[in-house]
């Protein structure tokens, strides 16, 4: 079943983690997928399900992508939940390419609407009814009435759907007194910041218990048969590859992760804040996305760990960095006055902004050789970010990539390089940029294979 709702903010990921963590509770095995390219939601649904969640992307990853994707996780499992993004109808177009509507449709699954019902009552017919008739090839399974608040009003508005649509509510989500996940930005905070996470997530299992019907809701979901496994073909491991991966850095895809590993890739998880130094025996090195700067203070004050990030980097360490990863490798960050030195192995000063820098959907055309891809590849992803480029001892020339969509790194480019490093705004998906994984596989392999020699 696809969950989704009128609008962003329209209490979608309440819902959604609330029913994963209630259908696992009972005891059956969930996985979840995200629509589109959120890893906050995900780790979240993750969190709920116990078991990784995984993105669905039509804009990133092509029709085969997305049926393999979905296809291949639901094996195992009693259910399958997908959380829309924004408003079900929304895409990149007036056509509403890339829509959460497109998913539904593409997969063949009924869509559970969740309506926002704050300060409003009979119009949630119109509403929905206006949904039906939009597009008559999504199948709705039903309505979640979110922020209710009195029990008139529920009753109001269940009237008001029977009356004048075909749809059942099939739970509510009451109105609380404060939010079940902590905000920030855009959105909702990551898991791996919140250490009431747990709780929050229990919290909402226990709310769609009481107050969905979840026999009703497990009726109108559709039965899909997985297609038959076939045989693993992972790779044997040939490099280890380090992940930085804790409370700063936390922006991946399961996918990728999969992916390296797929490809032959011995994954090793790494905390920046508390580690003293890298693993000595790394082929690779990934720095995925998240919020460095909440951080700051623990990443700055681990002096001896950033200094061997910088020393195997000038050693020729093969080194993939996005967004979060690219301002760690900065010289420093400016946060409220104060300013924390970082890896230093690009002379990049960053600080944030009150507003979004970039948001959205990109696309780049590699120009310059860099170890992870061939000249003249064309690379889709997207974009997410509040920091600012505050001073840089460079020039756009130097950068590696052209941006054909989305802002980059500045003067319409992304890609810092230095030795066997890459970092860029720009977040991928393995799962729609097939020369990924291989690509960062062969630059671990060639530096192995110069490690030996030496």
């Amino acid at each position: 079943m696809v969950l989704a709702g009128m609008s962003g903010g329209s209490g979608k990921s309440v819902v959604a983690v609330g029913l994963v963590a209630a259908l696992s509770k009972r005891g059956h095995g969930v996985v979840s997928f995200k629509k589109g390219p959120d890893y906050i939601d995900a780790g979240w649904l993750g969190k709920a399900s116990g078991q990784p969640c995984y993105n669905l992307d039509p804009y990133l990853m092509s029709a085969e992508a997305i049926t393999t994707t979905f296809q291949g996780r639901i094996p195992g499992n009693s259910f399958a939940v997908i959380e829309g993004n924004r408003g079900i109808f929304d895409g990149v177009s007036a056509e509403g390419e890339f829509s959460t509507a497109e998913l539904a449709g593409q997969l063949d699954l009924p869509v559970l609407l969740v309506v926002n019902c704050a300060k409003t009552t009979r119009t949630v017919a119109a509403m929905v009814m206006g949904c039906q008739l939009f597009d008559p090839r999504i199948r709705f399974a039903g309505v979640i009435l979110n922020q209710i608040a009195t029990a008139r009003h529920e009753t109001v508005i269940r009237q008001s759907l029977e009356k004048y649509t075909n749809l059942p509510v099939l739970g509510i989500m009451p109105r609380l007194k404060r939010d079940v996940f902590p905000m920030r930005h855009l959105g909702v905070t990551p898991h791996q910041e919140y250490a009431a996470a747990s709780e929050a997530v229990a919290s909402l299992a226990e709310l769609a218990e009481r107050h969905f019907d979840l026999e009703a809701i497990i009726g109108r979901m559709r039965a899909v048969v997985p297609l038959p496994l076939t045989q693993s073909t992972q790779a044997a491991p040939q490099v280890t590859i380090g992940v930085l991966r804790d409370a700063a850095f936390q922006f991946y895809y399961q996918e990728n992760l999969e992916a390296l590993a797929a490809a032959g890739a011995r994954l090793v998880m790494i905390d920046a804040l508390s580690f003293r130094e890298l693993p000595p025996d790394l082929d690779g090195l990934y720095i995925g996305g998240g919020f460095p700067e909440t951080s700051a203070r623990e990443l700055a004050a681990n002096a001896g760990f950033r200094r061997s990030v910088r020393e195997r980097i000038d050693a020729g360490l093969p080194v993939y960095a996005e967004c979060g990863g690219l301002i760690y490798l900065g010289r420093s960050i400016l946060l409220d006055n104060q300013e924390y030195p970082l890896a230093g192995v690009f002379p990049v000063t960053f600080a944030i902004g009150a507003k979004p820098q970039a948001h959205g959907y990109s696309a780049f055309t590699v120009e310059k050789p860099n170890s992870f891809y061939p000249v003249g590849t064309r690379i889709k992803g997207h974009e997410f970010r509040y920091s600012i480029v505050h001073q840089w001892d460079g020039t756009a020339d130097e950068l590696t990539l052209a941006m054909n969509r989305g802002t980059g790194f500045g003067g319409g480019r992304d890609g810092l390089v230095k030795g066997n490093t890459l970092a860029l705004y720009t977040h991928i998906m393995a799962s729609g940029t097939p020369e990924w994984a291989p690509g960062f596989i062969a630059a671990a392999r060639r530096f192995a294979a110069e490690r030996l020699k030496a």
